[in-house]
């Protein structure tokens, strides 16, 4: 495959233009230094109002305050976009795939256990939204998914609600992982989480947006 690289500009043929506070700095001086000279060289049977002053002053000093705030916005608008969460505005309405709660409304849930490949015991654990367990049940090792059916350890169909899925796998009788399992659930905003998004999930659990491993349109 052809790979096209960009040609970066040589250091010697670019020059950074002044920043809008630089400018503003040097306006600033040369604002004063009129004013000085438009004070000192006043008639003085008929000086300049106080007042007028005050307007000039006023006026410039919102002008200040309105530059150094579209800096900061700028700034942030750039870590948002590059940075931070902007890459995954198109990730909202879909359903992502990563260690949450699932919405059961009635039909089967697929579960995805990411069991480890020495495993050669499985235990599927699913708990409701206070953290009780609903149900235990054996998995079959491999298993690279698994349809819970709504039940719990009596066989009881469970309401419709929010629930989480833990996988404890073994060798030989021993624990060697105990994790959530994924499951499909539908992102509903991003958050900034430092330089990393942070994904919020309908029932208002978040995920870093690292640890999604699968996107898919909603009923998919």
């Amino acid at each position: 495959m052809e790979v096209n690289t960009l040609t970066q500009p040589s250091p010697t043929t670019t020059q950074a233009a002044p920043s809008s506070a630089d400018t503003l700095s040097s306006d600033f001086d040369t604002f004063l230094k009129m004013l000085t000279v438009q004070m000192e060289n006043q008639a003085p049977l008929n000086p300049i109002e106080s007042t007028d002053f005050a307007v000039q002053l006023a006026t410039f000093s919102g002008v200040e305050q309105q530059v150094q705030t579209n800096d900061l916005l700028t700034g942030l608008t750039e870590r948002l976009g590059i940075g931070g969460i902007g890459q995954y505005a198109s990730w909202i309405g879909l359903e992502a795939r990563a260690p949450v709660a699932a919405n059961f409304d009635g039909a089967p849930v697929t579960v995805y256990p990411n069991l480890p490949a020495a495993a050669d015991q499985a235990t599927l654990i699913v708990r409701d939204a206070s953290g009780g367990e609903v149900q235990r049940t054996a998995l079959p090792v491999p298993s690279d998914s698994y349809v819970w059916n709504g039940t719990d350890n009596s066989g009881a169909p469970v309401p419709p609600a929010y629930y989480t899925f833990e996988t404890e796998a073994a060798v030989a009788g021993e624990q060697i992982s105990f994790e959530t399992a994924e499951v499909y659930a539908r992102i509903t905003e991003e958050r900034l989480d430092g330089e990393a998004g942070r994904l919020v999930f309908a029932d208002g659990r978040t995920a870093r947006a690292d640890a999604v491993s699968g996107l898919r349109t909603e009923g998919e």
